[in-house]
């Protein structure tokens, strides 16, 4: 399956075209390295995938091609969440 798909399917992302966007600003890791929206994923995948001022690190565990909002909680597990910490501006905005 598609990485931007996946994306889309486990709703991490709400949209495909989002997620397509977001993986190619490189944005997405995929076992560690930068991927492509058309990068292929497969069972045992890590994702890292980063929101603004936080990353989130999944392990995919199932594939399907459509799923309900239900049924999402078992196409990946969270591996962990980090929170970035802003940058102290050095002018008090």
């Amino acid at each position: 399956m598609r990485l931007d798909k996946f994306l889309k399917v486990s709703r991490l992302i709400k949209r495909r075209t989002v997620a397509k966007d977001v993986s190619d600003q490189g944005r997405v890791l995929l076992n560690g390295k930068e991927a492509k929206p058309s990068t292929t994923v497969k069972i045992g995948d890590v994702l890292d995938v980063q929101f603004g001022q936080r990353t989130l690190t999944v392990q995919i565990e199932r594939l399907t091609e459509s799923t309900r909002k239900e049924d999402t909680l078992g196409l990946y597990t969270v591996l962990k969440e980090e929170a970035r910490k802003r940058e102290e501006d050095p002018f008090g905005l």
